[in-house]
Order: structure tokens, then sequence, then C-alpha cells
């Protein structure tokens, strides 16, 4: 029996190898920790965590989806398998999460940088699952600087 079980593991990756989805996961752990280390450090909501679980969430759906496509589940030539669903659902889920971060409290609403960030964050963890490294450190080098720049010239700015 363990050595069905075994087998299984060892065919289960059909379209993406054991090895590339491990890449791809590990990447999105890590960019995703990057943005949530800087919302973590600022004492925001959603931090390191939160950050991480979204982006290898995301991630994750993109290799099932790849996955999902090689299945047979038709005739052939039937179109199984939508990317841009799959985006749609990842981005539909990842913005009712940061929507409930978003709160209205003494006639100021709070939050919105970091619900901005668990939807950036989605993204990043969409082009590790697909594959495009290059693009989602790209994102996520550009937010970081983005938001660390940002906060230095608002404080430069409240103290002139």
């Amino acid at each position: 029996m363990l050595e069905q079980i075994t087998a299984e593991f060892a065919n289960s990756f059909s379209v993406v190898s054991a090895p590339v989805a491990l890449a791809r996961l590990s990447a999105a752990i890590t960019l995703g920790a990057v943005i949530g280390a800087e919302r973590e450090w600022r004492n925001k909501p959603a931090g390191l965590r939160t950050h991480i679980l979204v982006s290898v969430a995301a991630c994750l759906f993109v290799i099932i989806g790849q996955e999902l496509s090689a299945l047979q589940f038709g005739a052939d030539g039937e179109q199984r398998n939508d990317p841009l669903r799959m985006i749609e659902a990842v981005t539909a889920g990842v913005a009712f999460l940061a929507a409930g971060m978003i709160f209205k409290a003494d006639g100021e609403v709070r939050n919105v940088t970091t619900g901005a960030s668990l939807w950036l964050v989605g993204a990043v963890g969409l082009g590790c699952g697909a594959g495009r490294l290059g693009l989602a450190v790209m994102a996520t080098l550009i937010v970081v600087a983005v938001l660390s720049l940002l906060r230095l010239l608002e404080n430069h700015s409240r103290n002139d």
C-alpha cells in the first residue's frame, strides 16, 4: 500500500514537476514575506503570515489549474481550463479578504494600503504559480520601494 501511495505522489505532477512546484511555492513564500514583513514592521493588521498565505494560495491555484488542464474532462479540443478564470477567482477572493481589512474609525478610513498590499501579493503568488518569477520579483521590489519611499516622504513632510 505504501508503494502505491509513493507511486501516486511520484506521478502526481504531470505538467509541473515536483521540484518546479516547490521552487514556485518557495518563491511565493519569499516574495509574500518581503511585502508582509514591511506591513508587519508598520504594525498593520495583515502582516507577515497573512501575506505569505495569500501569496502561496494564489500560487497554488495556478499550479492546480495547470494540473487540471492536463486532465481529460471531455472530448479532444474542448476548452478545459481558462487561465483568466483562475486569475479572476484569485483576485475576487483576495479582494474580498482585503476589503475586510479596511474600516472606518473616527471618520477616517484605515488599512487601505494593507488591503491593497494583500491584493497585490495575490498577484505575486499568481506570477510565481505561472512560473513568471522575474515579474513577481520585480513587482515585489517595486512595491516595497514604493511603500518605504512614500513612508519616508510622509514622515519628512510631517516634520517640516
